[in-house]
């Protein structure tokens, strides 16, 4: 552990502070990120693109009463799976959050305006650690351009 050891000497007596190095607490807190971005990507993974991929009869229901039918549905499925799996790659995982919180906004307007708000708390949750996670990995973002061969 990097932490530093002080005496204080006040009027009231002697104490000891504890306080962290900037490095162990920037440790802490990438894992503390990457740990809600494996949540998150299982999540979108598994209880959310999982059933309409398989065709769920929930699932199938839900895009049935708004007219999407089954191609909705797998279109829904295929880009949360999609962003799931790159909310884990490090250069995409700002990209995939942005991307997951626009899916959520559009979820967001669907379950008011189809559904009468009764699952419209969800998507608003969601947005939230997402929005985190768009920010936080937001240079890991900038070296995507060059990745690709954008720029040089």
């Amino acid at each position: 552990m990097s932490e530093t050891t002080a005496s204080v000497t006040s009027g009231t007596g002697t104490g000891t502070v504890i306080a962290e190095s900037a490095t162990a607490r920037g440790r802490r807190a990438r894992l503390a990120l990457r740990g809600l971005q494996v949540l998150l990507a299982l999540f979108y993974a598994f209880a959310s693109a999982l059933p309409k991929l398989i065709a769920h009869p929930s699932a199938v229901e839900v895009f049935d009463e708004m007219g999407w039918g089954s191609a909705g549905m797998y279109s829904i499925g295929a880009l949360e799976l999609a962003g799931a799996v790159a909310l884990l790659i490090p250069v995409l995982s700002s990209v995939a959050a942005v991307s997951l919180g626009a899916l959520m906004v559009g979820a967001f307007i669907t379950q008011i305006t189809v559904f009468g708000g009764e699952n419209a708390a969800t998507p608003l949750i969601l947005i939230l650690p997402l929005a985190l996670i768009a920010w936080a990995r937001r240079r890991d973002a900038a070296e995507l351009p060059r990745l690709i061969g954008g720029r040089s």
